[in-house]
């Protein structure tokens, strides 16, 4: 099984009030785990994604996401926040659950392709939606992105 998303990548509770909040904890939180080495840059390069369209889903849902020479191990870093907060969604309303994808500039069009993709296609299930919102247990939630990606 592919192991995109660990345990140690998913933060539940947390209390960031808006979508630059939640952008520059994950950038944070990707340099703690080992898998970027420049928070400001992966920042900034989600920032540049998020001005090209918008990557909140549906339901409170948003994958954000990076190419970035900052990151050194295609990841996924969930955080779910306590309260929605205003995101640029499909359904325009406010996402309280991040999915952000973090993949290496050199991996851009197959690894990044593969995890938005599958991402996408998890995110029109009920059964996953319902257990990431259902769920503050890090390793299920991690289980759940990982066997999605695998399929």
């Amino acid at each position: 099984m592919s192991e995109f998303a660990k345990a140690t990548n998913v933060f539940v509770n947390q209390s960031k009030n808006s979508r630059e909040d939640l952008l520059s904890l994950i950038a944070e939180k990707a340099v703690e785990l080992g898998v970027a080495t420049n928070a400001e840059m992966l920042y900034d390069d989600f920032v540049a994604r998020e001005e090209l369209g918008e990557t909140g889903m549906t339901d409170g849902f948003a994958v954000p996401h990076a190419k970035s020479s900052a990151v050194t191990e295609a990841s996924v870093i969930v955080v779910k926040n306590d309260h929605p907060v205003s995101w640029p969604s499909f359904d325009d309303k406010p996402v309280d659950i991040a999915i952000a994808l973090l993949v290496p500039s050199g991996e851009a069009g197959t690894t990044h392709i593969k995890l938005l993709s599958k991402t996408a296609v998890l995110l029109m299930k009920d059964d996953f939606k319902n257990l990431l919102r259902g769920s503050d247990d890090p390793q299920a939630i991690a289980d759940a992105i990982n066997a999605g990606i695998e399929d």
